[in-house]
């Protein structure tokens, strides 16, 4: 079993930056792609960035530029780095993992951002 955790989220005023984490443990087999989704509230999840094992990555077009995901000194890290935040960007963030031992979630790092 894949366990995953993010952290990093909390509150910041429009303009911030934010650095979340996230870290997989267990049966984690190969780890192909790490990615971060978001929902905000009556929305539905969204994918914001995804990065693979090789190291290529894909942002939301309309993140472009303000949100960067990458790959920590370990294999199973990875982080996403937030800068420039609007309140419009306000949701829970999820981490996922998809490796040769199935499709993992984490249980979300809420991040706020204040007018």
């Amino acid at each position: 079993q894949v366990h995953v955790v993010e952290s990093g989220g909390g509150l910041v005023q429009a303009g911030g930056s934010l650095r979340l984490s996230c870290a997989a443990s267990g049966s984690i087999g190969r780890i192909n792609v790490m990615g971060w989704y978001r929902q905000a509230p009556g929305k539905q999840r969204e994918s914001v960035a995804t990065i693979t094992i090789l190291g290529n990555t894909n942002v939301a077009d309309s993140l472009k530029g303000r949100f960067t995901i990458s790959r920590g000194d370990a294999e199973n890290t990875a982080w996403l780095q937030m800068n420039s935040l609007r309140p419009e960007d306000t949701a829970v963030y999820y981490c996922n993992v998809k490796s040769t031992n199935g499709n993992a979630w984490g249980q979300g790092t809420q991040v706020t951002v204040s007018s």
